[in-house]
């Protein structure tokens, strides 16, 4: 049975026995700099009780993320640091681990993943992560955009299973053959895109769950992917969004809106799905 969210503080045991929250800020697209928009966010987001920030070597603002945590007074054990390794490789692990390491100004990372299975190389990137892990500089590994063929590379080279695999996850994009897979292997599931870059903040029965439940649509999505038991990291740089997207604990969607929303149909706005990416170790 998936772990539901009742407050900003919920949180899940993840596989390895790490704690991580259930709901957090992602940092996606948030330009970097300081005092840029990144900055701002996870400022904001920390004051308003957010204790987990998703960011990735991709996304350039590790260092921004590392600041504000650090301006923030918050001990470091009070905030969950998630990030991800853009191009795979052992050598290339190590060595921009180190990087983001620095970057974030931190002793440790609390999750560390493998970006996408797209470069190959997965087996070498993932021992050098649990290399990373033994020496206590990570606590978690996990991966993000693995599909069922990746996860079962990982396991037929003998290696543990990751702790978390983030996906894109909303109503129109539901994988539930991965999700499933996830759950009976006891690998947590964390969705991302639940606004598909807000291009479906108008869709007619979403629109129409909203006003029925006086939320708005961005409220209606993330509840569903509560709901479901999702890690859930909705991104938004603007002050107003960041405290309306965790206005989402004290109600709930009933079976009947949940049902509609299971069964829409699929709107995917991407259409390559590195899920999809052929299993090459």
């Amino acid at each position: 049975m998936a772990s539901v969210a009742t407050d900003i503080t919920s949180k899940i045991t993840l596989n390895d026995g790490v704690s991580m929250p259930l709901f957090g800020l992602g940092v996606w697209r948030a330009t970097p700099g300081p005092g840029g928009q990144t900055e701002q966010a996870v400022e904001f987001a920390l004051q308003k009780g957010y204790r987990m920030i998703d960011t990735a070597e991709m996304y350039e603002n590790e260092a921004d993320v590392g600041r504000e945590l650090k301006k923030s007074g918050l001990n470091r054990e009070d905030v969950f640091i998630v990030t991800k390794l853009s191009e795979n490789g052992y050598d290339r692990c190590k060595k921009i681990f180190k990087e983001s390491l620095e970057k974030l100004d931190v002793p440790y990372i609390d999750l560390y993943l493998v970006h996408s299975p797209k470069s190959g190389k997965i087996i070498e990137t993932y021992k050098a992560m649990l290399e990373l892990k033994e020496q206590g500089l990570i606590r978690s590994v996990g991966v993000s955009n693995f599909g069922i063929q990746h996860l079962e590379g990982i396991k037929s080279n003998g290696l543990p299973v990751p702790s978390v695999n983030q996906i894109e996850l909303h109503p129109w994009q539901q994988k539930p053959d991965i999700v499933k897979y996830c759950r009976d292997n006891n690998i947590a599931v964390m969705g991302y895109a639940l606004s598909l870059k807000d291009q479906r903040f108008d869709d007619e029965t979403l629109c129409e769950i909203a006003k029925r439940n006086n939320k708005s649509p961005a409220q209606i999505l993330i509840r569903w992917s509560l709901q479901h038991g999702f890690i859930t990291i909705p991104k938004s740089v603007h002050s107003s969004r960041i405290e309306e997207n965790m206005l989402v604990f004290d109600w709930s969607l009933n079976d009947e809106d949940m049902a509609i929303l299971d069964n829409s149909p699929d709107k995917s706005c991407k259409p390559w799905n590195p899920c999809d990416v052929p299993w090459t170790g």
